[in-house]
């Protein structure tokens, strides 16, 4: 599969690329994205939000041809962000493995998406660690 894609990439290269250039799938991110939510199994935690940060990784391939400067042409991560956030403010999860879950398919959902890893952390937890969590990496068949 992977190199089918760069095979494809590499057909697509554009002038910007030059002839000696393969392109490889492109990365977008967004790293910590700090959000208030309502998760867990604990009574406290079903009475009370708390605060998660949330970082996604995709792995993208699209037909940006390195010089077209359109948003269109790319995976626009402010939309990653709004997706996040929809389904993190949209219900009480109990478990951070399943929001991980809903926000893996949700970026799976763009065709354009080949893979993604999503880490959640909770990072007023537990005393004397910075943060706890899990991460989860899915891709696409």
């Amino acid at each position: 599969m992977v190199e089918h894609v760069v095979q494809r990439l590499s057909e697509r290269a554009g002038p910007a690329a030059g002839p000696d250039v393969v392109r490889l799938p492109r990365r977008v991110l967004v790293s910590g994205l700090e959000l208030m939510a309502s998760v867990g199994i604990f009574e406290v935690e079903r009475r009370y939000q708390q605060r998660i940060l949330v970082s996604v990784e995709l792995e993208v391939v699209d037909d940006y041809d390195g010089s077209s400067d359109r948003l269109d042409d790319v995976v626009d991560y402010s939309r990653v962000v709004a997706a996040v956030r929809g389904l993190v403010e949209g219900a009480h999860y109990n478990l951070i493995e399943t929001l991980a879950e809903r926000i893996s398919e949700s970026c799976l959902g763009d065709q354009r998406v080949l893979a993604v890893r999503i880490t959640i952390e909770k990072p007023d937890i537990v005393p004397g660690c910075r943060s706890v969590g899990i991460a989860i990496e899915r891709r696409r068949r």
